[in-house]
């Protein structure tokens, strides 16, 4: 059912669990198979310097998450925003149809943790 790649990177994720000095935290779940996700980034002069994952789900959803993680660490916030859910199964060397939410899951975590990296900046600069 999953490749290589995708049970690689099940049985051996890369940047799991929480950063506590996150400087901005995004999550995403879905309520129809009940996995959930939450990207941690940790940001310096706009370049994302490390990112860590937890999520609670299938083997393919942490599969993607840890995709995902590789993907982004060490681009710029606004190179990590064009990440898509399509890259993230591509990446992956692809998921069964039934699990391409997995990636989606994972991709939208990552545009919410931006949209609150964002956020904190823009309140930081008004104070």
């Amino acid at each position: 059912m999953y490749n290589e790649k995708v049970v690689d990177h099940f049985n051996n994720p890369r940047n799991v669990g929480e950063l506590t000095d996150a400087d901005a935290v995004g999550e995403n779940g879905s309520f129809k198979c009940g996995d959930t996700m939450k990207i941690y980034l940790k940001v310096k002069d706009d370049i994302i310097e490390d990112v860590r994952f937890q999520t609670y789900g299938c083997g393919a959803a942490i599969a993607s998450s840890s995709m995902l993680t590789e993907m982004i660490k060490g681009k710029t916030i606004d190179e990590a925003l064009q990440v898509s859910n399509q890259d993230v199964a591509d990446e992956l060397g692809g998921l069964p149809p039934l699990k391409l939410h997995c990636s989606n899951l994972a991709a939208d975590a990552l545009h919410d943790a931006i949209a609150n990296y964002k956020k904190r900046q823009e309140s930081a600069v008004k104070e």
